[in-house]
Parts: C-alpha cells; sequence; structure tokens
C-alpha cells in the first residue's frame, strides 16, 4: 500500500459557506454577541430539541456556568469521571465544591455503580461525560439524582449527534433528564466554532440565570438595553462572568451545525471501517458501540492487550509517527496529575478500572476529511506494528500470572 502523506489526529473541515459567513460577519460591523448567535442558539435548539439554549465562551464555561447557576459552591461534593480532560474537574473546584471520583466501566464511562458507592450526605450532583461521544448510562444516573435529590449536568463536549434511544443528547423528550448539558465546539470537536460552547436545559428559570451570569450578571445584553419607554439603562444583579459567545465564532457554528449529521455519518462509517479491518487484531480491544442509541464517535479509542505485546503504548504510538500517523491518548486520569495527587490520595477517589485502562488506551484518526484510503492505511499499520511486537503464547500467558 502507498504511504498518505502525514495524517494527523484531528482536522476541522471548513468549507466556503463558514468562510462566507466570517465574511459578512466582519463586514458588519458587529463581531461580539449579536444577531447571529441569537442565530445560531435557534438552529441548535431546533436540532437537539431542547427547550432552552445558550451560547458561551467554551465548553469549560458551559460546564461552570451551569454549575454556578445551579447553586454549587464550598461543602458540596460533586462526582464525576476520572477519565476526563482537566476542565471537568477545574469546573467543580472553581467554585469552592470538592470533586469525588466514580470509577468507569468496561465501556470507559463513569459507572453508575461506583457513583452510588460514593454518595454521601454532601454530595450535591453528578457530572457525567460522555466518554469519545459514546453516552452514559443515564437512565440509571437519572434514577439516582433522584432517589438522593442530586443536580445532575452532563459533560457533552464529545456528544454532539449523539443520540439516545433515539433523541439528541440534551432533548427535552429524555426523561427525566439533566438539569443542563455542556457542549464543546473546540477545534477537534464534531463540530467547531475555533472556540466556544453551548448549553441545553428544560428549566426555564435555569436558563435564566445562566443568561444573566453569562455577562457579567448585567440585566440587558448590549444590543438591546432600551426600556420599554425608550430609555437606555441596564443594571448588574448577581456578580457574573464573561462566558459569551461572539458573532464571528457563531457565523462557523452555523454552518458547522447545518453540517453536523454529515459529519457524524462519516464519523461512523470510518468507525465502522476501523472495526472491519482491526477485528481479528486480538491484541486489542475495540471501542463499544450503543446499540440503543448513536455514538456520534468523537473518538476511536482502541485499547492494547499488553500481555500480549513486547511494546509498550509509547512505543507502540511512536511507531504510529514514523509511519506519518498521528494518535493522541484520551485521557491521563485526573489522579496521575500533580495538581490533582491530594484528591487522588483519598480512599474514595480510587480508581482502579481507570488506572488500569489508562495505559492501553490509544486514540486513533477520525476526521470526516478522513479518505477511505487513509483508514486503511491506519488500520494496515496498527496491525503491522501488533505483528512486529507480538508476544508468543508461551511469555504471554506467563505474563498472565
Amino acid at each position: 500500500m502507498n504511504t498518505p502523506s502525514y495524517i494527523p489526529f484531528g482536522l476541522p473541515e471548513i468549507g466556503e459557506e463558514e468562510i462566507n459567513e466570517v465574511a459578512a460577519t466582519l463586514r458588519s460591523g458587529w463581531l461580539t454577541t449579536g444577531e447571529r448567535t441569537a442565530q445560531f442558539e435557534r438552529e441548535f435548539q431546533a436540532y437537539v430539541g431542547s427547550s432552552r439554549v445558550l451560547a458561551v465562551s467554551s465548553g469549560t464555561a458551559a460546564l461552570h456556568l451551569s454549575l454556578a447557576a445551579l447553586g454549587i459552591g464550598p461543602g458540596d461534593e460533586v462526582i464525576t469521571t476520572p477519565l476526563t480532560f482537566c476542565s471537568t474537574v477545574h469546573a467543580i473546584l472553581h467554585l469552592g465544591a470538592t470533586p469525588v471520583l466514580a470509577d468507569v466501566g468496561p465501556d470507559g464511562n463513569i459507572d453508575p455503580h461506583s457513583i452510588a458507592e460514593r454518595i454521601t450526605s454532601r454530595t450535591r450532583g453528578i457530572l457525567p461525560v460522555h466518554l469519545g461521544g459514546l453516552s452514559c448510562d443515564m437512565e440509571t444516573i437519572w434514577a439516582l439524582a433522584g432517589r438522593y435529590n442530586l443536580v445532575v449536568v452532563e459533560d457533552a463536549a464529545h456528544a454532539a449527534g449523539t443520540r439516545d434511544r433515539g433523541h439528541h443528547v440534551g432533548s427535552a423528550e429524555l426523561r427525566p433528564g439533566s438539569d443542563a448539558v455542556a457542549f464543546s465546539f473546540y477545534a477537534t470537536k464534531n463540530m467547531t466554532t475555533g472556540e466556544g460552547g453551548m448549553i441545553t436545559t428544560n428549566t426555564p428559570r435555569l436558563a435564566e440565570r445562566m443568561r444573566l451570569l453569562t455577562l457579567h450578571g448585567i440585566s440587558k445584553d448590549a444590543w438591546n438595553r432600551y426600556s420599554e419607554n425608550g430609555s437606555w439603562y441596564y443594571q448588574v444583579e448577581e456578580p457574573g462572568f464573561k462566558y459569551n459567545l461572539g458573532d464571528i465564532q457563531s457565523a462557523i457554528g452555523i454552518h458547522q451545525l447545518r453540517k453536523l449529521e454529515r459529519f457524524v455519518e462519516r464519523r461512523a462509517e470510518h468507525a465502522h471501517h476501523y472495526h472491519e479491518a482491526l477485528a481479528d487484531a486480538e491484541e486489542l480491544v475495540l471501542p463499544a458501540d450503543d446499540p440503543a442509541g448513536r455514538h456520534s464517535w468523537h473518538l476511536y479509542m482502541i485499547r492494547l492487550r499488553l500481555e500480549k505485546l513486547t511494546i509498550g503504548r509509547d512505543e507502540f504510538m511512536q511507531e504510529l509517527r514514523r509511519r506519518g500517523i498521528g494518535a493522541s491518548v484520551h485521557f491521563i486520569p485526573i489522579p496521575l496529575h500533580p495538581f490533582f495527587a491530594a484528591y487522588a490520595a483519598r480512599p474514595e477517589n480510587s480508581c482502579p478500572r481507570a488506572l488500569d485502562m489508562y495505559p492501553r488506551l490509544v486514540s486513533l484518526p477520525l476526521y470526516p476529511a478522513m479518505s477511505e484510503q487513509q483508514v486503511d492505511y491506519v488500520a494496515a499499520s496498527v496491525k503491522e506494528i501488533l505483528r512486529g511486537a507480538r508476544r508468543s503464547k508461551a511469555l504471554a500467558a506467563a505474563s498472565s500470572f
């Protein structure tokens, strides 16, 4: 097989529609939050099927704002997963609350049984993460939340386009539903605005408070500060944040959203192609799918059976890079970062399954602009590396004791 040019881990797909919309925004003279952001919110609301939406400056802002508006603060505990990006835990810490880590299940998503074991009298909320675009077991999580009167904020940074039992994550049709769902539109996500995010909620009062907090707690939007009698006025009602999304980013998002279904379909095709090509590789565990919903395939996360290999994950990735293939790891578990060491030392934060999974994880390139030839080349390279690093059966058996 001919070697394609370097295949990056991820690559956004930006077309002339996004470029033209950005140019029109620049020519309009209005660059911050305005009509295009309002349009982006309306179209995202219709796509997801949520009652309320709010565009914000990042997925991290979406998480922090949601928890803040729900009143999470000092003395509260929020249960989340150890297999996530640090911003999930930062959102809890920035409010003075305490993160509690529940372990993951076989699919890498947070395990509801582990959540149940970590609920205390101080627990106020649950923050599940749809890892790689695979929906968590939200029915069980919602049941736990109802039983213990907890709030639920979903980290859907990977889940734009994910469906749970036929409905988009964040839809009002999913019952009883979460208090808020936070999406990310970072450059590598299924759809992008460069930097940006969105919150969906089906609680009107929460939506109103989040919108107030988004822009310094000011009662009027920048483009609408006239009262009914025609006077210009606004007032600060709460100590809010600077989390609004501007029209330049929204101009990109409008057209990315309109392409999202095609993007997800293309990702699913590539994931299926990987599945077929790697099905006979006994040195791998392939990522789980969701037969009852729709995996949006933000990530294609393989797991190495290290007991069957003579090399580790780092060497495996170096071999991929030597063949012109970018790869990544999702994620370094929260307990392994120096800043979180104090939390990791607590017995209630023990996450042995996540720590066992981490050295085996490799995310292969997966994005809509990939060609079938590139997917074939990545899969063939993976199998070639595995063949060269395969342990003999005798050594593999000995290493298992």
